[in-house]
Formats: C-alpha cells, sequence, structure tokens
C-alpha cells in the first residue's frame, strides 16, 4: 500500500457528520469505521544540507521508516543556508511549498523555481545530482519526501518536473480549503500509488479525515491545532492512526498535511 499524507479532508460540522452517516447506513453503505491512533510522536529538530534546520517527521527513534517511503521532513531555510549540489539514486524526492520558494538546478539541465503551493518531482533512478536552494529572502518552507523506487525501476532514467501552484487542484467544503497534492485529480505523477493533501481552516471547524483503504495513513500538524479522538495535538505533532475515519475539530489558523 501508498503513504496517506493529509489523508482525505471531507468538511463536516457535527450535525452534518451525523447526517452524513445516516444518509450512508439508510443507503446500505456502512460508512467507514471510526480510526484508532497507533501512534503519535513530535517531529524532532535536526540539521541538514548547508546550514539548514529541519523538522524531521521520519525517519527518528519512533518511526524509522514507512516503507517504501524513507523520509518527511518539515523544512524552513533562510538565505544563506540551503541544500547545495548532491547526489541521489534510486529513489524519488518530492517535494510541496508551503511558503517562499525553492530553486532546482540538475546535472540534467533543468532549472525551476517553485513557489509555494507549487510541487518538485526529482526521479533520481539511475543516479543524477541536484541543488535546492531558497528563492525568496524570507521564510522558505515546505515539505520533503523521499520515497525509494522499485526494485525494477532502480535504472530507470532520472527525471524532473516542477508544477506551480496554480495547476494544483483545491476545493471547498464546510470551510475547509483542501489542496490535492497528489491524486487523481492532481497532474503530479509518481511511480508509487499515494494520496497527499494538506487542509486548511481559516476559522474554526470540523471535518473527516479518510485514510483509502489497504493505504498507510500519516497525519502532520503544520500549524495550529486539533482535537480528535479525544486528544489534543499541536504543531510538529505527528499521528499515525489505524485504517477508518478520523473525525476533528481544528482551531482557526490551523493547517494539516
Amino acid at each position: 500500500g501508498g503513504l496517506g499524507v493529509g489523508l482525505g479532508c471531507k468538511g463536516l460540522g457535527t450535525t452534518d457528520a451525523r447526517r452524513s452517516e445516516a444518509g450512508a447506513i439508510a443507503d446500505g453503505v456502512e460508512p467507514p469505521p471510526v480510526a484508532t491512533i497507533k501512534q503519535r510522536y513530535m517531529a524532532r529538530w535536526t540539521k541538514e544540507g548547508a546550514g539548514a534546520t529541519v523538522r524531521r517527521i521520519f525517519p527518528g527513534p519512533n518511526v524509522r521508516h514507512l516503507d517504501p517511503f524513507v523520509l518527511l521532513d518539515d523544512f524552513d531555510v533562510r538565505r544563506p543556508a540551503g541544500f547545495p549540489m548532491h547526489p541521489h539514486r534510486g529513489f524519488e524526492a518530492f517535494t510541496y511549498m508551503l511558503e517562499g520558494a525553492f530553486f532546482h538546478r540538475d546535472n540534467l539541465g533543468n532549472e525551476s523555481q517553485i513557489e509555494a503551493g507549487g510541487t518538485q518531482r526529482f526521479t533520481s533512478g539511475s543516479g543524477a545530482w541536484h541543488s535546492e536552494m531558497p528563492a525568496s529572502h524570507g521564510r522558505n518552507r515546505g515539505l520533503q519526501l523521499w520515497i525509494n523506487l522499485p526494485r525494477r525501476l532502480k535504472k530507470m532514467p532520472p527525471d524532473y518536473e516542477g508544477i506551480a501552484a496554480k495547476y494544483m487542484p483545491t476545493t471547498q467544503d464546510g470551510g475547509v480549503r483542501t489542496s490535492e497534492v497528489v491524486g487523481p485529480n492532481s497532474p503530479v505523477v509518481m511511480q508509487t500509488a499515494m494520496g497527499y493533501r494538506t487542509c486548511s481552516f481559516p476559522n474554526k471547524g470540523a471535518c473527516a479525515l479518510v485514510g483509502p483503504s489497504g493505504h498507510q495513513g500519516l497525519v502532520y500538524v503544520l500549524e495550529g491545532e486539533i482535537k480528535m479522538l479525544g486528544a489534543v495535538f499541536k504543531e510538529g505533532d505527528v499521528v499515525i492512526p489505524s485504517a477508518g475515519r478520523l473525525p476533528l475539530e481544528a482551531q482557526a489558523g490551523t493547517r494539516v498535511a
């Protein structure tokens, strides 16, 4: 199975959630069971690249990896720090920008600047070099995910694709703004089946996260505070749930991935 980062977010008020479940039962379709929290922990600060500090979501003492997902970092980099030219081989590095901008350059001849809401996908395959450097003078924040390529693709030709924010699908549902970073409606093409969404709450609200069957879910609080299954989670908290539906309440200004 793949990784459901942020799972799927559907905006629901408390009353709407009850109606939704009642409607599903009336139609003869059982709603997904309520999930449980298998694990929770705080992402840890670590140093990377040239003077950069990141919050490492995994691997770490709590979770070594979520095969085939090798690493997930929350980076917030300011000039002159960054990630100068370095090699990769055998996996994909996928970056989703949250704030500011990053400039990608590689030995394949690609040069690309991606701003907040856009993505960079670098498939190293048989081997390639690239650099990722902050392109604005303020905060340059994003999430970077490393995915191990299956054995049959380890020697594939390296490739890069940058997609601007204007091409990324977003929806507004019950006051919840959802960006489908990777999924059926997203232009992003990955070598591994996965879902990847971010949910923003401009105002206090509620939603239900639903992970696809057969996928391991992970929820990360980027900003703000959520209440889920009787527990409170704040910025930097990581939640690994079981399969099922995760009802949550969020404070105004909250963003989860």
